[in-house]
């Protein structure tokens, strides 16, 4: 085992503060990571502060993971040290399930292994993350960093950017498509540029009017405000396809009245019950409701692939360790635009006790 610097909580709703933790010696699959950037993302935040009831203490988040491998166990083929790298949500899982055999590792039948607060499927015991200086990690779930993708941006791509990816990819958004994103914060600006970077025609559903130019320099082509009765009536099935990125409970009516014959509406951020759907305007133009859950590796990997070539990344802004519990109370007054990137180096000369 080895020692290294992180930033992790002690207790529900504690900053977080500098400490050392042990990471594993490797096994003959793993992956050692040096991690020079890691992105905040509003789940750790959730976990830091024990919103889900869950949380394990002491907490170190952070599943946007980017860095250089440092170390390689006896039987790793994919990796060699030097090679730049990035690592998810996710850090292992059963690999022999259907869905693991289908590439879909976040819907393990076993359950996977998240990144932080997860349960070592050897040990026993709890996952650290990103917060840190070092990782290790199964190299089934270690991602390999095109060369053209700006490593600084690429850590969000691993949760924001897959959770959005997946439905526009399960559902064949591209060429012709309408459609529409509902909200406009990390995962809907990311929803955004990859859509127009499929060849999509995309509106952004608000509430406020103060982000129809961001959403348009964004590549939105039209911005709709929910808040507008006119103007929602008006835009009654336009829609192939919307894309939700409301992260609480709220009403999906007056959005399934925007789509038309066929049209599907995918929940990527609420994890909470959601307020009545009435069931006619599903039975209207066969409408479909769905959801979807971040994305597995291939996915993943296809999405850093398509990224670097298309140069879409997301918008960030850098901050060194010291201010992650800043970064965090502003993520929570959403006054960022719109993912917070930690740059890891600043964690080498913090003093821990």
């Amino acid at each position: 085992m080895t020692t290294c610097k992180a930033f992790g909580a002690c207790e529900a709703h504690a900053d977080l503060t500098p400490m050392h933790i042990e990471r594993r010696a490797l096994r003959e699959h793993d992956v050692a990571i040096d991690i020079d950037y890691c992105g905040i993302c509003h789940s750790d935040a959730h976990a830091v502060h024990n919103d889900w009831g869950t949380t394990v203490y002491p907490c170190v988040p952070g599943h946007e993971i980017v860095g250089r491998v440092s170390a390689v166990g006896a039987h790793v083929t994919r990796y060699k040290p030097g090679d730049r790298v990035a690592v998810g949500c996710l850090v292992d899982s059963c690999q022999a399930c259907p869905s693991c055999e289908g590439g879909q590792e976040q819907n393990c039948a076993k359950g996977p292994t998240a990144t932080y607060n997860g349960k070592d499927r050897h040990t026993g015991e709890t996952t650290l993350g990103g917060y840190s200086e070092r990782i290790v990690v199964r190299e089934q779930f270690v991602l390999r960093v095109p060369d053209a993708l700006d490593v600084r941006y690429a850590g969000p791509l691993l949760c924001a950017g897959i959770t959005v990816w997946t439905p526009l990819r399960r559902y064949g958004v591209g060429e012709g498509s309408k459609i529409a994103v509902v909200g406009l914060g990390g995962l809907g600006h990311m929803a955004v540029k990859l859509a127009v970077a499929l060849g999509a025609e995309v509106t952004v559903i608000t509430t406020s009017a103060s982000k129809a130019d961001d959403a348009r320099a964004l590549g939105a082509s039209d911005v709709l405000l929910s808040k507008d009765p006119k103007a929602m009536q008006a835009a009654a099935n336009r829609f192939d396809f919307i894309l939700d990125t409301i992260p609480t409970r709220h009403n999906v009516n007056p959005y399934l009245m925007l789509l038309g014959r066929n049209g599907v509406l995918v929940l990527v951020g609420a994890l909470e019950p959601l307020e009545a759907v009435h069931g006619a305007l599903l039975v209207i133009n066969n409408r479909s409701i769905a959801g979807s859950l971040i994305g597995g590796l291939p996915a993943t990997q296809e999405l850093l692939d398509f990224c670097a070539e298309h140069n879409v990344l997301p918008d960030c802004e850098i901050v060194d360790v010291h201010e992650i519990n800043t970064a965090f109370t502003r993520m929570q007054a959403n006054d960022v635009k719109y993912r917070f990137v930690i740059d890891m180096a600043t964690l080498h000369d913090v003093k821990t006790d």
